[in-house]
């Protein structure tokens, strides 16, 4: 029997993952919840995404791949707090035959507000060799279209932000005041 090829998906801009509410084991000491928990939000999220374009654990022991995040830059923006609920949305920023580049924000799911956004890079990785390799014909076909869809997005404010402390202008030199 031959498998039938898969359909294209149908991707909506940005993604809007499930609402998942933050745990009161997730609290720290400051009385919020533990930066920690941010990127297991938005790594939820991310898996959601990951199951849209076919390629999450449902799939990843036929094709023996999966998704390694390679970077993330994190952007703290407003406190969360035991109980909340939150949700997160990501933007397909690029890809290519092997990398995802997208955007995540974390926002109170009743209220709106932003509490985190984060830019991040995912591989496709072989678990046999641990090494990156490319997207199937399939999954850049997905890829596609999810792009077509997210390409009508504003680029994400701090998209491509770099972590520095301003020069003092008064002086000319970083540090020195």
């Amino acid at each position: 029997m031959t498998k039938k090829p898969a359909l294209p998906r149908l991707f909506f801009a940005p993604f809007v993952s499930s609402i998942r509410r933050v745990e009161s084991a997730w609290i720290d000491y400051n009385g919020h919840m533990n930066m920690a928990w941010y990127h297991h939000l938005m790594d939820l999220a991310f898996d959601e995404v990951l199951t849209a374009l076919d390629l999450g654990p449902e799939t990843m022991d036929e094709r023996k791949t999966t998704i390694f995040l390679a970077e993330t830059h994190m952007i703290y923006k407003q406190e969360l707090l035991a109980s909340m609920p939150t949700r997160a949305t990501i933007q397909l920023i690029n890809y290519d035959s092997k990398r995802i580049h997208f955007w995540s924000e974390l926002h109170h799911a009743s209220e709106g507000w932003l509490a985190a956004r984060s830019e991040n890079m995912a591989l496709h990785v072989s678990l046999d060799t641990r090494k990156v390799v490319p997207f199937p014909p399939e999954i850049i076909t997905n890829l596609q279209v999810m792009m077509a869809a997210h390409s009508a997005l504003p680029r994400p404010d701090g998209l491509g932000r770099v972590i520095a402390i301003p020069a003092e202008r008064h002086s000319g030199r970083p540090g020195i005041h």
